[in-house]
C-alpha cells in the first residue's frame, strides 16, 4: 500500500539548476587554467581534456562510499594537465579549485520553474530537503547564492553524512532529519548512478530529470535501476506530488 506523501527531497546539481549552466560557469577558469599551464591550444580542445579528466577521475572515484570532493577536484586539476602534457603544482591545484568554488557558488542560477515549484510543494505542507554530494564549502555559498535556505527544511551534504550517493548513509541522514519514512518521501535527481540507485536501495520512490542537453556525465541512460517517474521541468513534479496526497 502506498503511503501518504510527506517530504521531497532534491538533488542539488543538476536538478534545481541546469548542467547545461556549468560549462558557461567554469569557461573563465578554465582559460585561465590553461594559461598558467602555458597551453597554447584551442578552448575546445582544452575543455575536451578537462572532460576526460573528470570522467577518469571520476571512475575511481564512484568506487569509494565516501570521498571530499576538493581531493576529487584536486587530482581532476592533476590529471587535466598530464593531459595537456604539464604538470600540476600545488599551488595552481589550490588556487584552480578557489576560482571555480568562487564560480560555482556565485554564478549559477536556478531553473526557471524552480521557485514557484518549491512554493508550490510548500503550501501543501511537505517537508523539503536537499541531498548533495558536495562539500559544505560548496554546498553553504550555492544555497546563500541561489537564496534557497528559506526554502528548504534542512540540506544534508556529502561531508556532513560522510557518505556520497549512491551509499545509504547520506540518504538515511537526510530521511532522520525530516522524520520521515523513505516510502512517505519522494526523491527527485538527474543522475541514475547517483541519485536514482541511491534512493531506490533505501526505498524512496524516484523521479529523475531528463533535461535534453542537459545530461550530467554522472549520469548513464543504459543503467539498470529505472525511476518510477521521468519528468523534463521541475514543475511536472507538482501533478505528480498531488497523486500522493
Amino acid at each position: 500500500m502506498t503511503r501518504r506523501l510527506r517530504a521531497v527531497f532534491f538533488d542539488l546539481g543538476g536538478t534545481l539548476f541546469s548542467n547545461r549552466d556549468i560549462p558557461r560557469v567554469n569557461a573563465p577558469a578554465l582559460a585561465e587554467a590553461a594559461r598558467r599551464l602555458g597551453v597554447e591550444k584551442g578552448f575546445g580542445e582544452v575543455g575536451l581534456a578537462f572532460l576526460q579528466a573528470s570522467r577518469q577521475v571520476n571512475e575511481v572515484y564512484m568506487r569509494r562510499s565516501y570521498y571530499l570532493h576538493r581531493d576529487h577536484f584536486h587530482d581532476t586539476y592533476r590529471a587535466f594537465a598530464a593531459m595537456l602534457d604539464r604538470v600540476a603544482s600545488d599551488e595552481f591545484v589550490e588556487w584552480f579549485y578557489e576560482a571555480q568554488r568562487k564560480a560555482m557558488t556565485q554564478e549559477l542560477v536556478l531553473r526557471d520553474d524552480c521557485i514557484e515549484t518549491l512554493d508550490a510543494l510548500r503550501e501543501r505542507g511537505l517537508v523539503l530537503s536537499i541531498v548533495s554530494n558536495i562539500d559544505d564549502d560548496y554546498l553553504d555559498g550555492m544555497l546563500r547564492n541561489l537564496e534557497l535556505k528559506p526554502l528548504f527544511d534542512h540540506w544534508v551534504s556529502s561531508e556532513a553524512a560522510q557518505s556520497c550517493k549512491p551509499d545509504a548513509r547520506i540518504f538515511e541522514l537526510a530521511l532522520e532529519r525530516a522524520g520521515c519514512s523513505a516510502g512517505e518521501t519522494i526523491f527527485v535527481g538527474d543522475s541514475r548512478v547517483h541519485d536514482i540507485q541511491g534512493a531506490a536501495a533505501v526505498g524512496m520512490p524516484t523521479v529523475l530529470l531528463a533535461e535534453e542537453g542537459g545530461t550530467s556525465h554522472l549520469d548513464d541512460e543504459s543503467f539498470e535501476v529505472r525511476p518510477d517517474h521521468v519528468i523534463s521541468r521541475l514543475s511536472e513534479l507538482i501533478a505528480l506530488v498531488d497523486a500522493r496526497l
